[in-house]
C-alpha cells in the first residue's frame, strides 16, 4: 500500500492530476472536501468560525460563506492565521483517521491512496505520506487560470498566489514534480508514465 501526498499552488492543476490518478483506480482524500465537512453548521469548526469572524461570514442557510471568508483572510495574514488555527487541526485529524483506515484495509491487491491537499506541506500532512508529488505551472498561467475561474483581477490573483508557500519551496519536499503547463493530454500521459515508473502497476482496485 502506498500513500501519495499530492500538492501544488493554487490554480496549478492539482484537480486534473487527481482526476487522472482516479482513472488509474487510486483512492483519493480531497482535503478541500474535508475542509468543508469540518465547518458544516453545528460542528465545532463552524462554531469557532462564527465566534472568531462573526455572522457576516455565514450564508442565509447558516453555512459558511467561503468566498466572503476567503476575501477576508487572504487580505489579512493575521486573519488567515486565525482561520488556519481553527481549521487545520480538524482537517489533519480527519485525514489522519482516513489514512489509518486505509492502512487497516486488505493489502492484496496493492492499493494507492492519494491525499490531495493544497497545504500538504504547510500543515505537516506530508509527514504521514510515503511520497510527495508536487504539481507546478508558471506563475503567469496561475494568474490567467485564477482570473478566468474565479473572476479575480490580476492583483487579487497574485495576492492569493503569494499568500501560499512558493513552488520552489514545495519542490524541496517532492519525490515527484509534475509540469502541468501543457495541454490536458500531455498531463494525462505524464501521470500515466509516472504511475507505471513509480508504482510498477497499471491500476489498482478501490
Amino acid at each position: 500500500m502506498l500513500v501519495i501526498g499530492l500538492t501544488g499552488s493554487i490554480a496549478s492543476g492539482k484537480s486534473l492530476v487527481t482526476k487522472f490518478l482516479k482513472e488509474l483506480s487510486a483512492r483519493v482524500i480531497d482535503a478541500d472536501t474535508v475542509a468543508r465537512e469540518v465547518i458544516r453548521p453545528g460542528t465545532p469548526g463552524w462554531l469557532q468560525i462564527r465566534r472568531a469572524f462573526g455572522e457576516k461570514t455565514l450564508n442565509p442557510d447558516r453555512t459558511v460563506n467561503r468566498k466572503a471568508l476567503g476575501s477576508m483572510v487572504f487580505a489579512n495574514p493575521e486573519q488567515m492565521k486565525k482561520l488556519n488555527a481553527i481549521t487545520h487541526p480538524l482537517i489533519i485529524d480527519q485525514i489522519r483517521a482516513e489514512i489509518n483506515r486505509f492502512h487497516r484495509g486488505n493489502s492484496d491487491p496493492p492499493r494507492v491512496l492519494v491525499v490531495d491537499a493544497p497545504l500538504l506541506i504547510e500543515t505537516g500532512l506530508h509527514q504521514i505520506t510515503d511520497e510527495v508529488w508536487v504539481v507546478e505551472v508558471p506563475e503567469e498561467i496561475q494568474v490567467q487560470r485564477l482570473a478566468n475561474r474565479d473572476g479575480l483581477t490580476r492583483e487579487q490573483a497574485l495576492q492569493r498566489i503569494h499568500s501560499q508557500m512558493p513552488a520552489f519551496e514545495k519542490r524541496k519536499y517532492a519525490q515527484v514534480v509534475i509540469d502541468n503547463s501543457g495541454d490536458m493530454e500531455s498531463t494525462r500521459k505524464i501521470v500515466q508514465d509516472l504511475w507505471k515508473q513509480r508504482l510498477g502497476i497499471r491500476g489498482v482496485d478501490n
